[in-house]
């Protein structure tokens, strides 16, 4: 009998560190999950924006004529060229569109290069915007290298190029106005990029506030859980 008392702590705390072990989730399971769920995030975010409107139709990202184009394009719509504008907006948009298909596999190769400490940092950390600020770093240069091509054939496709040269040209011929540059392309690029971030930051924000969205698999849900108990604390 008092063998067993004995032998009854010993159990507990084997117990308990059983149960602790199954709980608190190993770096490596941290980096896993956190991969499985931004990358889902990722997904969902280019999916809406690769649609169609997925840019014109989105108020957050619509991409506008560029600043030292748009006292032309009030310019032109004050002599009823509104239909040119118009092109020009809409073609820009489709283009981004269009180049938001190619984002993809920029994002999910970033994410095959997440260390665990960037993993466990963007989970635990205090950093809400913590997973956004990691795809700026990694996929900036990449998005900016691949999209630029992408685009250029993306607006000649949509003939933004010949929308947006018509815009440009109908503004230059009036007298003693600031000329403005026709080439569209890289400005397109750097709004088509910045509009993904906007998308991913505000993927960010909803996985964040709604963590149990994101627990679909025993995995996820064993992160998550642990991840919920401490940010709260």
């Amino acid at each position: 009998m008092k063998k067993s008392l004995l032998l009854l702590p010993l159990l507990v705390i084997g117990f308990t560190l059983s149960s602790l072990a199954q709980v608190i989730p190993t770096n490596l399971e941290i980096g896993t999950a956190l991969k499985q769920a931004l990358q889902q995030g990722v997904l969902n975010s280019t999916t809406k924006l690769s649609a169609v409107n997925g840019f014109f139709g989105n108020a957050a990202v619509k991409i506008l004529l560029p600043p030292q184009a748009q006292k032309a394009e009030q310019t032109l719509r004050r002599m009823g060229l509104n239909k040119v504008c118009d092109d020009a907006i809409l073609s820009l948009n489709r283009a981004a569109e269009d180049a938001a298909k190619q984002a993809a596999p920029i994002f999910v190769d970033a994410l095959k290069k997440m260390t665990l400490q960037d993993a466990s940092s963007i989970l635990l950390g205090q950093q809400q915007d913590a997973a956004t600020q990691f795809f700026k770093r990694t996929t900036t240069t990449d998005l900016a290298a691949k999209f630029l091509p992408i685009i250029k054939v993306s607006l000649d496709k949509v003939n933004a190029t010949r929308y947006y040269g018509t815009l440009a040209s109908s503004y230059n011929k009036i007298p003693f106005v600031r000329k403005i540059n026709p080439d569209i392309a890289d400005y397109t690029t750097q709004r088509a990029i910045e509009g993904l971030f906007i998308e991913i930051a505000a993927e960010e924000v909803e996985i964040r506030k709604n963590l149990g969205g994101a627990r679909t698999t025993p995995l996820l849900k064993k992160v998550f859980d642990f991840a919920d108990k401490n940010i709260k604390q």
